[in-house]
């Protein structure tokens, strides 16, 4: 006895329709990222487990697809894109100075808590700038991120930007263990003021260091965030963070993006490679970010080469899911025409089908029979969403 077989937990099939439009989103995208200079690259879908590991500062280990391989290596399968093109260009580009601007596409895999309700599998595509510290470069990549979402039809959004420096220089100031660090960080991450200032009547911290750390959950809005947060603290490490979010606002006036982007100074990562900016996109129809990225200046050393970096994902089902809820449907190239013939047509059929194919049109031969008759066939070609429907 046969059965039905579904897929696990996590996953899904796309087909159709859907398939099409999320092929055309990527073509849309990868088209974008390449204007800007950026050039193709691909890694294998697994790698050796220290790629990830905790000294990288990439997911928890838990949350990896972990197996083996015939010589007893354990291998993962590509949860995150950022450190396969870190170990990439540390091997490929080890002793070159020059700026690397690489773009990928595939599918990630993070075996996250079924409770959270997130795929298991997405497909990702993004850019990656190698060796280019500057404020320029953060500033092209976030105008990259900005024309990314425009091109995808999308109307409504917003990128929210930070930077790791604020709040690293005020831990390293107040002298908080890992712990209270990473518990503090998870608190302002998620805009919790009561939580943060419970966690910091604990400690032994001056009245104007507690007043900054539960200041940070709402110092986010327009560019004038940065002027309030500036206020709280005189800490240097602290002011050039902030300084160089007021360089990177100017440049992406130039950019013309400016529209598009607020200050969010309580924004936090799970990854704990990102040393400088961090931004996530954000839009209706999904809570999660359809974006994200950021600066992570020490990320390639622990590959074996020494250079700074920034870079940014988009998460293509997140955004084709939003794009589809607020009734924007990503263009699909191409015409698709069914030609209906009885079998004494099919001569004519096939001759019709080919000179369709050398115009570029795709052409599908639906033959009608007994078993099919006229009216099921062209049900069939009305309901598969074809351009044209021709009879021989």
């Amino acid at each position: 006895m046969w059965k039905i077989l579904h897929t696990p937990e996590g996953v899904r099939d796309i087909y159709n329709k859907e398939c099409e439009q999320k092929l055309a989103l990527q073509d849309c995208l990868h088209s974008v990222i390449k204007s800007y200079g950026y050039r193709d690259i691909e890694t294998p879908t697994f790698e050796f487990f220290d790629v990830f590991g905790s000294e990288v500062g990439t997911i928890p280990s838990r949350e990896l697809y972990k197996f083996f391989d015939r010589e007893g290596n354990t291998l993962v399968l590509r949860p995150d894109f950022t450190p396969p093109v870190a170990r990439a260009a540390s091997k490929y580009f080890l002793n070159d100075s020059r700026t690397l601007r690489l773009t990928y596409l595939g599918n990630t895999f993070i075996n996250n808590s079924s409770y959270q309700g997130r795929l298991k599998e997405t497909t990702q595509i993004g850019g990656e700038m190698i060796g280019d510290d500057s404020v320029d470069a953060d500033a092209e990549v976030i105008a990259l991120a900005v024309q990314l979402l425009q091109s995808s039809g999308l109307k409504e959004f917003q990128i929210s930007l930070g930077h790791c420096g604020y709040f690293d220089a005020l831990v390293r100031e107040a002298g908080l263990d890992d712990q209270s660090t990473q518990e503090l960080k998870e608190l302002i991450s998620n805009k919790n003021t009561f939580g943060a200032q419970k966690l910091l009547e604990q400690k032994n911290l001056s009245s104007s260091l507690k007043e900054c750390f539960t200041a940070l959950p709402g110092l986010f809005g327009t560019a004038e965030v940065l002027d309030r947060a500036a206020a709280l603290t005189d800490n240097p490490e602290a002011q050039r963070a902030l300084a160089r979010l007021r360089e990177i606002w100017e440049i992406l006036k130039l950019y013309g993006a400016e529209d598009y982007i607020s200050f969010d100074l309580g924004l936090r990562s799970r990854y704990m490679y990102y040393t400088g900016i961090l931004f996530r996109g954000y839009t209706f129809g999904t809570g999660a970010a359809i974006l994200k990225g950021g600066r992570y200046d020490g990320l390639l050393q622990h590959f074996g080469k020494d250079a700074p970096a920034v870079g940014f994902v988009a998460e293509i089902d997140q955004l084709l899911t939003a794009l589809l809820r607020q009734k924007i449907y990503p263009e699909v190239p191409g015409k698709h025409y069914v030609i209906l013939y009885e079998s004494e047509k099919l001569p004519e059929a096939i001759e019709r089908a080919r000179a369709l194919r050398q115009e570029g049109i795709d052409a599908e031969l639906v033959r009608i029979t007994e078993q099919r008759p006229r009216k099921e066939c062209m049900e069939y070609a009305t309901a598969s969403g074809c351009d044209l429907i021709v009879e021989v």
